[in-house]
């Protein structure tokens, strides 16, 4: 019998909705927020039930019958760290989302609003894979000051998909590869999956591995400590170089990789630059992961939207295609990952994790 699916992933202006017959997408919207809408609501948590109820609208505008679902699926948020797998929205779970265990994020109204709808029809209601997941080793944790633990934040949800696609497509366990996934969005993550977990992983989002189309990555520490304390720039300020106008935004004004090629194509010399120290600084990366897996790598997996540049992809594997063969998945189907997920436990492929 097959199973019908609502998927919910909130952004900060946006909640993107799809509905899936097992892994068959039905239909999709992304409805959009104005910044007076969202301005009306104290916190993400105040959103609750404005974003319910436009949802609810969609559905009946299509004139779908909510009762004729079986599971609901909200995008994972900001809880405490946790090993990566489907989890049901318990109500501790639940209350985690709602004070922002780990911060507030609109992502945390994923799984508080596919409870209330689940509930509201009789059907469970999932979360999958956060990016709060920490599978690290614990010596990975060091980072060389006592009060400044490395953490992991990352692309959880869509490297653990595609190394689990990977797995599937070779008929080969996931727990019995060892894998490095390399994702190239926004942010860049690069994580080491030895055997199903994920034992290291640059934190993509403020302090660790390559810059990024929007994040600086590692930084010189010490230049980092003068620019903090210079008085010329507040914390929010600081911060704001690091993560949003970091990377490409810092060096040439732009985010999307696309912008970059062609002033390349230009004739640009610098953009040229910076596009091949990007190129080396994913390949480092890559090198590390290497050796946190002792060299025994199966696959090395790109992901993410920049992905599809072959160019990049190209180059990167060849300073690092010596470690291990490439497969690439381009692009990141969030709401895919999110129901295959869900039908993973509903289908008795795995238990639910416990929070």
């Amino acid at each position: 019998m097959s199973i019908k699916s609502l998927i919910i992933n909130p952004g900060s202006t946006s909640t993107k909705i799809g509905v899936f017959e097992d892994e068959t997408l039905l239909f999709e919207e992304t409805l959009r927020h104005s910044t007076e809408e969202i301005a009306q609501y104290a916190s993400i948590v105040d959103q609750k039930d404005f974003r319910k109820q436009i949802i609810l609208d969609l559905l009946a505008k299509k004139d779908f019958d909510i009762n004729s679902l079986q599971v609901i699926v909200g995008r994972g948020g900001m809880l405490k760290p946790i090993p990566g797998g489907t989890y049901a929205v318990t109500d501790d779970l639940l209350e985690d989302l709602k004070i922002g265990k780990q911060g507030q994020h609109a992502s945390n109204l994923g799984g508080i609003l596919a409870r209330e709808i689940g509930d509201s029809i009789g059907v469970p209601s999932y979360i999958v894979d956060p990016v709060v997941v920490d599978e690290l080793m614990p010596i990975a944790r060091y980072s060389g000051v006592p009060e400044m633990p490395r953490t992991s934040v990352f692309h959880a949800l869509n490297q653990k998909a595609v190394a689990k696609r990977y797995a599937k497509e070779q008929n080969i366990p996931y727990e019995s590869l060892n894998l490095i996934v390399v994702h190239m969005g926004g942010g860049v993550s690069v994580g080491a999956h030895e055997k199903g977990r994920i034992i290291d992983v640059f934190n993509a989002l403020d302090g660790d591995g390559a810059f990024s189309p929007e994040r600086a990555g590692g930084v010189p520490v010490g230049a980092l400590i003068k620019m903090c304390f210079s008085g010329q720039y507040t914390e929010k300020e600081v911060y704001k170089k690091l993560v949003g106008g970091g990377g490409f935004n810092a060096y040439l004004g732009t985010n999307d990789m696309r912008e970059v090629g062609k002033m390349v194509d230009e004739g640009n010399e610098k953009a040229a630059e910076i596009r091949e120290a990007f190129i080396l600084q994913v390949a480092k990366d890559i090198g590390s992961m290497a050796c946190v897996l002792n060299g025994k790598v199966d696959q090395i997996i790109v992901t993410g939207g920049i992905a599809y540049n072959k160019i990049v992809v190209d180059k990167i594997q060849e300073r690092a295609g010596f470690i291990a063969p490439f497969t690439v998945y381009p692009g990141e189907d969030e709401l895919l990952a999110l129901v295959q997920g869900a039908l993973r436990v509903m289908n008795g492929e795995e238990e639910a994790m416990k929070y």
